[in-house]
């Protein structure tokens, strides 16, 4: 339930403030009985950011914790950046337009994938960190 609250969270199709009873329930696949339930559950412990009626009954999410992001596996880490990077070039490779293009892209791939994996999450974890080597 949390992964699917997150996800509503980032979507722009509910305003970045899913409402518990039209959006979570469905996309999470559950009960309502079970989703009100886990909702407060999840709002107590600081995961999801309640938006409550004057009854006290959750109305919509607002938003979710850094470490709701990361239990859900939608915080991105070093290996997930490089892998959505390796996935993007191998992508503009096949859907390049000419052939000039898609050897570009292609010799792009192919040079991320001679970097490595662990490689290439070190490199990852230097630009999300903002880490910029000097010239010396």
């Amino acid at each position: 339930m949390l992964r699917a609250i997150a996800r509503l969270v980032d979507s722009s199709d509910h305003g970045s403030s899913p409402y518990l009873l039209g959006a979570v329930v469905p996309a999470s696949g559950l009960p309502k009985a079970e989703v009100v339930a886990a909702a407060k559950a999840l709002a107590d412990a600081g995961y999801v950011e309640p938006l409550t009626n004057h009854a006290g009954d959750i109305v919509r999410i607002t938003g979710i914790s850094a470490e709701a992001r990361r239990l859900t596996g939608l915080w991105p880490t070093p290996q997930s950046e490089w892998e959505r990077l390796t996935e993007q070039l191998a992508a503009r490779a096949a859907h390049a337009p000419t052939d000039v293009e898609r050897a570009r892209w292609q010799a792009f791939a192919d040079a991320a994938a001679a970097v490595g994996e662990h490689d290439g999450a070190l490199l990852m974890s230097a630009l999300i960190g903002g880490y910029v080597p000097r010239a010396r």
